[in-house]
């Protein structure tokens, strides 16, 4: 029987859209009804300091919905002493500590566990007391990794962005760089997942990594959708996620 690797889709950029001209359209917690519909298996959505597409009202409205639908709802949050309050006032299933800078346009890296245990450690332990699963999303380095079970966090996520960007030899040494992570971070009892940059075909190859038991992928999903539909853009990474490791014997 092949694994079965769980499928997160990232609502932000629904909020992208409304927030660029106001108002209520288009809806994040309507897309996170259809996403859930079309076989996603939790909702991830980033409360940026800024409040630059989720806000506080999202937030509100999408743990109700996830905890009606009985779907996890994954909060990826800056390691700051707002962020936490909000997470232990909503508790969701999970919440992913990232790093964040204002002038970023996207998250462009992992987050720097190593050497900042004193101010990530109290925050992984707060959200773990109040009965938060701790993800953080980080390099694939071994020294990241190492660093991630010091803090006390349950899983790591890996950046694939820099996967998805490199071609060739190049891609190739950054999939060994991924997958030995992988194993380094299984070993040590993490659970591990990765994200960013993944699209259809991507996000099957990464899959060649056994390890690996969810994909978090918004960005690619949500442009799809203007072409296909959000319904049909997510069946068909499903269908891709299945397909990949069907063919690996799973």
């Amino acid at each position: 029987m092949s694994r079965r690797v769980r499928l997160g889709v990232n609502i932000d950029h629904v909020a992208t859209v409304r927030n660029a001209r106001g108002g209520a359209h288009p809806d994040p917690a309507r897309a996170a009804e259809q996403a859930l519909a079309a076989g996603a298996d939790g909702i991830t959505a980033h409360l940026r300091e800024d409040r630059r597409h989720i806000t506080d009202a999202d937030i509100e409205v999408l743990s109700a919905l996830c905890r009606r639908a009985n779907r996890p709802l994954n909060l990826e949050m800056a390691v700051t002493d707002e962020m936490l309050a909000i997470a232990l006032r909503h508790k969701p299933h999970a919440a992913c500590l990232v790093p964040e800078r204002r002038e970023e346009v996207t998250t462009e890296g992992g987050l720097a566990v190593a050497g900042h245990a004193a101010r990530i450690k109290p925050v992984v332990q707060a959200l773990s007391d109040a009965g938060v699963r701790v993800s953080l999303f980080i390099e694939p380095s071994p020294e990241q990794v190492e660093a991630a079970v010091a803090v006390g966090a349950h899983v790591v996520e890996f950046h694939t962005g820099r996967y998805c960007l490199l071609s060739g030899q190049e891609r190739a040494a950054e999939f060994d760089r991924l997958k030995a992570a992988a194993a380094q971070a299984h070993a040590l009892g993490l659970e591990v997942h990765a994200g960013h940059g993944l699209d259809y075909a991507t996000a099957g190859a990464i899959l060649d990594i056994p390890e690996i038991m969810e994909l978090n992928i918004g960005h690619f999903l949500i442009g799809e959708a203007v072409f296909v539909g959000l319904d049909a853009a997510i069946r068909r990474m499903r269908a891709a996620m299945d397909a990949a490791l069907a063919e690996q014997g799973a």
